[in-house]
């Protein structure tokens, strides 16, 4: 039997929720939320489109986390989103308690889960869920370049008039302004994409990229919810399936680029034991040194979450 649980029952929890269980390949999925009554009617509604969209998965909403008993794969979207102007640093005070909180509790019902981590800021609540668990390094892990990737083949698919389905890319380092988008590496059905879209206007569309979150929350006055929620429920399915999907996901670096002891955004294969491999792409030294600036700012990040944590 596999159980999958999603904590947070907002937008981007309650579209994970939906999004997995119309994969049908989970037997039960239990929503959670500090607001019980908000898990139970997310869950409620999806579980009753079960025999519109014909699939079997048993949806459970639910504030107790005794309910969560022996998850496979445990989803974290819980904490508060991005208003506008708010930079993600500014939700470490208020999101790293969250965090402690919500897999000090997990952990006490599931000893030995996979972690997938949506909680902004991603790379140092990755960080923070990581240290908490005590989970091997392959079992903690965040979504967010999968979700830049994706908007960054829908920008291009919008550019070349295209479908996304053939466009390939990868995104590496942290989830927000220092992302690392990387052109050689995109194609177009094999086609690489600096030979279709111009030098400029590639530079347009991956500084829109960088930005895309913020452009959402502008536009919405909250955080995106459908993309991520997908992109976390495909991260799901990868590790059920034991699909060997290559991911962009954020991970601890032991050595790899030449970092260390950072959780920053770089391609992985996801199986059944969550992160099976890390691969090390070699960069150009204009790349490379992107890729540093990127952890380094990760790490500022993650430091005033240890002042925070030893306060």
């Amino acid at each position: 039997m596999k159980k999958v649980t999603v904590i947070g029952a907002g937008n981007v929890g309650a579209t994970v929720a939906n999004v997995l269980a119309h994969k049908d390949i989970v037997d039960e999925i239990i929503l959670l939320d500090i607001v019980g009554d908000l898990a139970k009617g997310k869950a409620l509604d999806t579980w009753q489109q079960a025999p519109i969209d014909v699939f079997t998965t048993h949806l459970l909403g639910t504030d107790n986390y005794a309910d969560t008993a022996n998850s496979d794969i445990v989803v974290i979207t819980a904490g508060v989103p991005r208003k506008p102007g708010m930079s993600r640093s500014d939700l470490i005070s208020i999101n790293a308690k969250i965090m402690k909180s919500v897999v000090s509790s997990v952990m006490e019902y599931s000893p030995n889960p996979i972690i997938i981590v949506v909680s902004n800021p991603l790379d140092v609540m990755t960080y923070a869920a990581h240290e908490v668990s005590g989970l091997p390094d392959s079992q903690v892990f965040g979504m967010a370049g999968l979700l830049d990737t994706s908007r960054f083949k829908s920008f291009l698919a919008s550019e070349l008039d295209a479908s996304p389905k053939d466009i390939n890319a990868i995104l590496m380092g942290g989830h927000g302004d220092t992302m690392v988008p990387l052109p050689r590496y995109t194609t177009l059905s094999g086609i690489p994409i600096t030979e279709l879209v111009p030098p400029d206007r590639l530079n347009e569309i991956v500084e829109r990229t960088k930005y895309g979150g913020g452009e959402l929350v502008k536009l919405m006055g909250t955080s995106a919810w459908y993309a991520p929620g997908a992109a976390a429920a495909q991260m799901v399915a990868a590790i059920l399936r034991n699909a060997k999907r290559v991911f962009p996901c954020c991970v601890k670096l032991n050595g790899e680029y030449g970092l260390k002891d950072v959780y920053l955004g770089v391609p992985v294969k996801l199986g059944t034991h969550g992160v099976e491999e890390i691969y090390e792409l070699p960069l150009k030294e204009d790349e490379m040194a992107l890729l540093k600036e990127s952890a380094k700012a990760v790490k500022s990040v993650m430091d005033i979450y240890d002042e925070i944590k030893n306060h």
